[in-house]
């Protein structure tokens, strides 16, 4: 048995609702907003990135796990907004949480996907014996051009997930996994750059639904499930409307999707995005019951777990869930939210 033996979401303070930064360019924000399927998103302020979240994250997987922190062998932070181009934030995350020096450590970047990379290299990990536990973190202040699409969707959050093995600390198995990847450029950032740029519809059919699509059958097909089988199912969430239908054309009923479907109330937190869904799966899963996780990273690729839930789950629930955090906020003017994004020069 190898699979999740904690986890940990953080999500920050302050909201901007998509009307607010509609306003700002004279646009109609309903009317994005119904387009898009989302209502406002998470801003990190100035004194927080992906490091910080990073930290906060895995403090509470830790913690949650009740295990010695020194006995974690590998650390992998997954992010498009690593706050240094050359120094590892795994690192910097492993030395506060007190793990070092005995780790391994490494910064990923798979777009959106590069958390659940980091899950399926700490799985592949303690499952070999290299390692005692891993620790698998996604997270994201994303970037968002002003007055381009991706601004009414990039936000910022980040989830930590505990890889173990041992069968009284697993609270959900990882049965299978794998992944489905091609070079589709629908999105990407080059050097120096400071906002990342994309190919507008592109980015739909033969970029996400093909991947996320693609992978949650084969997933299925190895696992020998169907979707009638799942009783929580969380997809990439680059904004409301993408999951939504992913889960109509796999004949999976909208409220299987309800719980992990956090990007409506927080944005798109990129790397953070199928991490902090399954996080919130796990604050209400009951033993026994069965998760289909796909993630997806421009460029493109998607990862599939398919999970149980064990009995342990009862004595491991973070006291304060994820949709306590996503409902926990404060609204900042677009002012403000340009300020704490850095964003006026470029505006």
């Amino acid at each position: 048995m190898a699979g999740i033996v904690g986890y940990g979401a953080y999500v920050p303070l302050m909201r901007i609702t998509v009307e607010e930064i509609a306003n700002a360019w004279q646009k109609d924000g309903k009317k994005i907003g119904m387009g898009i399927g989302v209502q406002e998103k998470a801003v990190a302020r100035d004194d927080e990135d992906t490091c910080t979240m990073s930290v906060e994250a895995g403090r509470k997987a830790v913690a949650l796990s009740h295990i010695d922190a020194t006995k974690i062998g590998a650390v992998y932070v997954g992010s498009e907004s690593h706050p240094y181009a050359v120094k590892p934030t795994a690192a910097i995350v492993g030395e506060a949480l007190n793990i070092g020096p005995d780790m391994m450590c490494a910064d990923l970047e798979f777009a959106c996907k590069a958390g659940t990379a980091g899950v399926q290299m700490c799985l592949g990990l303690v499952k070999s014996d290299m390692i005692e536990y891993g620790l698998a973190i996604g997270g994201d202040t994303a970037q968002g051009k002003p007055n381009d699409a991706l601004e009414f969707t990039a936000a910022s959050g980040a989830g930590a997930l505990l890889i173990g093995d041992k069968k009284d600390e697993v609270i959900a198995e990882i049965n299978h996994t794998l992944s489905f990847t091609t070079d589709t450029p629908d999105f990407w950032r080059r050097p120096k750059a400071e906002f990342p740029s994309h190919a507008g519809r592109f980015t739909g059919e033969p970029a996400y639904f093909k991947h996320v699509l693609n992978c949650a059958e084969r997933t299925m097909a190895v696992a020998g499930t169907s979707a009638k089988d799942y009783d929580h199912v969380v997809f990439h969430q680059p904004n409301g409307k993408f999951p939504t239908n992913a889960a109509k054309m796999l004949g999976i009923p909208l409220e299987k999707i309800k719980q992990g479907l956090l990007t409506p109330q927080i944005g798109n937190t990129y790397s953070g995005s199928t991490m902090i869904g399954i996080c919130s799966i796990l604050d209400v899963a009951k033993p026994g019951d069965r998760v289909l996780a796909v993630s997806y990273g421009s460029g493109s690729g998607s990862d599939g777990f398919d999970i149980t839930i064990t009995k342990n789950i009862e004595k491991k629930r973070q006291k304060e869930s994820v949709w306590d955090l996503a409902t926990k906020k404060e609204y900042i003017s677009y002012t403000a939210y340009a300020k704490h994004r850095k964003k006026l020069k470029a505006v």
